[in-house]
């Protein structure tokens, strides 16, 4: 490399201390290593934290079909309302009555208080929507507003919108509603107009019409494209612990989740009550959010899908008692429904539930090709359970990959146990879970190195390290994820997929910490754990490539020198990107050598990526930029080495060009 090229490189970090030890890195960007899977890295979605309903969901009103256990539950209630129970909706049967408040100066009314508040910003649209009748016939009229509760009677502008509603039979009303101010804690309000006449409402909804694609029943745009930005290769729903449930009537069940919406009855959150700390009574799933739109989803972001499903266990943490489970001659339903997702995702329109996907406005289908049965089950009782599971699958979808679950733990009695299992039930894929601390993943840089090949892949399911303090994601736990997923880079044939977990958080509803994206009801936040994710993905490569230090293959461990490293190369571009992490608390000089470029194929241009901050930095919802990667771009005419120092506590991305 010429010196002018070299010192400007050297120029971006800081310099060794004099007399430092250089670390020789030889790369064969001409040898053969293993493909490298198009699901390498993706995402893991599960509601948690608000993050379907309250987050994802672009959904803002909270309970709207009135079918929460105490059915009023997030809606104050003023002069005569009454819920009832006979409604259009089988599986929402509740609804409300409005009637005369019986005195000319009272008034009757709902408002809702949304998910921490209605949030809406000055000239957008809202689309408002609601199911309504006059029970005795004729007509009704309703007006429906957006609040700001801090300025009701000071003569603000209310944004308001009057509708009627005519007859006996259940009918759709829509208006939109265009605030002229911003408003992050808002209520939304409903009044029976005067001279009253009684109306029944149900399914009261409000949506940006700004929702990701425009759609209806939409998603919050600023978060899908924050999933888009990571171009993630499998997306994996939807959980988790729900798929569990606490017991086997509030499992997740994904035949609730679609057709209409209107029509997908509420169930219990089991995070809602899970930790005393973070205790949310009114955190249930409205649905809204199903299978549909998870497929839908990860077409949208370029993902392969992943559904877990229920293997007829519920909660083991929470259910000890056997009889709490489903028996082994008691799981052909759990059976069936595996069968019918498949069938959902890939079935013709004249299929019974590929006619249900057509009819959703999907006629094409969405190509499933993966599986999950189960989440973090254990005990001989998971695999006994899953083997006629994987013979039903097998039997009628030869194609479709199995994952099945190490259990809770990343190594220990049951990963030992469970391991073995899977080999012989032949799943696919092995979903191993980690949430460790510092420690842990500093020890882990080699951990899948000396892992079988001949049996099933691995899945790194749900992964996160949990670093001490700090409210979001702190840059050190995050540049530690950094020097772990060099292993799994390097370790592609074995590893064929790693998902991040959680992903999504709400400021004012988390409960689990940290987490990849956080947000409040307008603005939205990546993490360093984020950047992490994402300069990995868009970096992936198509195969990997030998990678030696100071004349050994890179075992990724805390012995040498802090550094962890991994090379691939990317067809058709021939690029090669070497990715190092130093962990370490002194800066790293970085000699890296190409070995058997044939002539005439040397490199011309590298682009260096870096992140970079203190141990303890983490970004706000106020100052996104404390933690961000920095990118630089360096031309010279023959690129054959390159000496670079790399600063401590840095995770930094070589994508060397021709």
């Amino acid at each position: 490399m010429k010196k002018q090229l070299l010192s400007a490189i050297l120029a971006v970090g800081c310099l060794a201390s004099a007399g430092a030890a250089v670390n020789k890195l030889v790369v064969e960007p001409n040898a053969k290593g293993a493909p490298i899977p198009s699901t390498m890295y993706g995402l893991f979605f599960e509601d948690i934290n608000y993050a379907a309903d309250g987050g994802l969901y672009a959904e803002k009103i909270k309970n709207r079909s009135f079918d929460f256990p105490t059915p009023l539950q997030g809606w104050n209630a003023f002069g005569k309302v009454e819920v009832r129970n006979d409604g259009p909706f089988d599986k929402n049967p509740n609804y409300v009555r409005l009637s005369p408040a019986g005195h000319t100066d009272k008034w009757t009314g709902l408002d809702n208080e949304g998910f921490f508040g209605v949030s809406f910003e000055k000239d957008k649209d809202y689309n408002f929507s609601v199911w309504a009748r006059v029970p005795d016939g004729g007509t009704s009229k309703v007006r429906v507003e957006l609040e700001d509760p801090a300025t009701m009677g000071e003569g603000q502008d209310k944004c308001s919108k009057e509708f009627e509603v005519k007859g006996s039979e259940w009918k759709q009303y829509k208006v939109t509603l265009k605030p002229s101010e911003t408003v992050v804690k808002g209520k939304l309000r409903i009044f029976l107009c005067k001279p009253e006449t009684t109306v029944d409402l149900e399914h009261v909804s409000l949506f940006p019409a700004d929702t990701w694609k425009g759609r209806e029943n939409g998603l919050r745009a600023d978060l899908v494209q924050k999933l888009a930005a990571l171009k993630p290769g499998v997306f994996r729903f939807p959980g988790g612990c729900i798929v569990e449930g606490t017991d086997m009537d509030t499992r997740y069940q994904w035949k609730n989740t679609v057709g209409p919406v209107e029509n997908r009855p509420v169930n219990e959150n089991r995070w809602h009550y899970t930790f005393r700390h973070r205790f949310f009574p009114d955190y249930f799933q409205s649905y809204g959010l199903g299978f549909y739109e998870y497929f839908l989803l990860s077409e949208d972001i370029g993902a392969e899908p992943l559904p877990i499903l229920n293997v007829g266990l519920v909660c083991q943490f929470q259910n000890h008692d056997e009889s709490a489970h489903a028996q082994l001659d008691e799981l052909q339903p759990f059976i069936d429904d595996v069968l019918d997702l498949i069938e959902f995702a890939n079935g013709p329109v004249d299929s019974k539930w590929g006619k249900l996907r057509a009819e959703m406005g999907h006629p094409e289908p969405f190509n499933l090709k993966y599986v999950g049965i189960g989440n973090e089950q254990w005990g001989p009782e998971y695999p006994a359970r899953l083997e006629p599971f994987v013979k039903a699958v097998r039997a009628k979808y030869p194609d479709i990959k199995i994952v099945g679950s190490s259990g809770p733990d990343s190594e220990g009695e049951q990963f030992e146990f469970l391991w073995p299992e899977m080999k012989r039930i032949k799943a696919d894929l092995v979903d191993e879970h980690f949430y460790r601390p510092e420690s842990w993943f500093l020890a882990q840089g080699n951990r899948y190195d000396n892992y079988d090949r001949k049996g099933p892949k691995v899945f790194a399911g749900e992964y996160a390290c949990h670093g001490k303090g700090k409210k979001y994601n702190h840059f050190n736990a995050s540049l530690l994820e950094a020097a772990f997923m060099t292993g799994l880079e390097r370790n592609a044939d074995i590893v064929e997929m790693a998902t991040y977990a959680p992903l999504f958080a709400h400021v004012e509803g988390w409960q689990w910490r940290p987490d990849m994206i956080w947000y409040d009801n307008l603005r939205s936040m990546p993490t360093a754990s984020y950047y992490v994710q994402q300069l990995f993905s868009l970096n992936k490569g198509s195969q990997v490539v030998p990678l030696k230090m100071d004349g050994k293959p890179v075992a990724g461990n805390e012995g040498q020198n802090g550094l962890f490293a991994s090379a691939v190369k990317e067809d058709p571009s021939g690029d090669l990107i070497i990715k190092v992490a130093n962990t370490g608390d002194e800066a790293q000089e970085l000699q890296i050598d190409f070995k058997g470029l044939k002539k005439n194929q040397n490199y011309s241009n590298v682009t260096m990526t870096t992140l970079h901050a203190d141990n303890d930095a983490e970004n706000t919802l106020d100052n996104q930029e404390i933690v961000k990667p920095k990118t630089q771009t360096f031309t010279d005419k023959d690129i054959k080495d390159m000496n670079v120092t790399l600063p401590a506590k840095t995770f930094a991305v070589y994508r060397f060009s021709k």
